[in-house]
């Protein structure tokens, strides 16, 4: 397998969790309603119409902006704000409310992952070490 698809694959992933952890996130009811398979089958349709969406730009010039960590956050919060509102409509009163804040957290989600987990999770390491000895 050639290092683009491998590249790819990691890229869907990364861009599976992210959109789908900020769905459960951000749907009424999330902390309430976390074990309803209804409200996963909502999150995984937003993380999977995000991760096609990221693979599919990957083919374009704007594969550019996932190789810096804010352009990968925008774009992340970008497409998780249009999975979301093809995956389901709003649960809040204001349409497009819930989707706009879904691609927020997903894009900081995103953010987060990119300090936390750099350098082979070089930060996370650091601090285990410090902790555990």
């Amino acid at each position: 397998m050639s290092n683009d698809w491998k590249r790819r694959i990691r890229l869907f992933v990364q861009r599976f969790w992210q959109p789908t952890s900020a769905c459960m996130t951000c749907m009424p009811g999330s902390w309430a309603n976390v074990a309803s398979v209804a409200h996963w089958t909502i999150a995984f349709k937003t993380g999977l119409l995000t991760g096609l969406l990221a693979v599919l730009l990957t083919f374009t010039p704007a594969a550019k902006l996932y190789g810096n960590r804010y352009g990968n956050a925008a774009m992340v919060g970008t497409l998780t704000m249009i999975g979301d509102t093809y995956a389901h409509t709003s649960h809040y009163r204001l349409p497009y409310v819930e989707h706009v804040l879904t691609g927020v957290v997903s894009g900081l989600l995103a953010l987060l992952a990119s300090y936390l987990f750099e350098d082979r999770a070089r930060r996370i390491r650091a601090v285990w070490t410090r902790v555990f000895g």
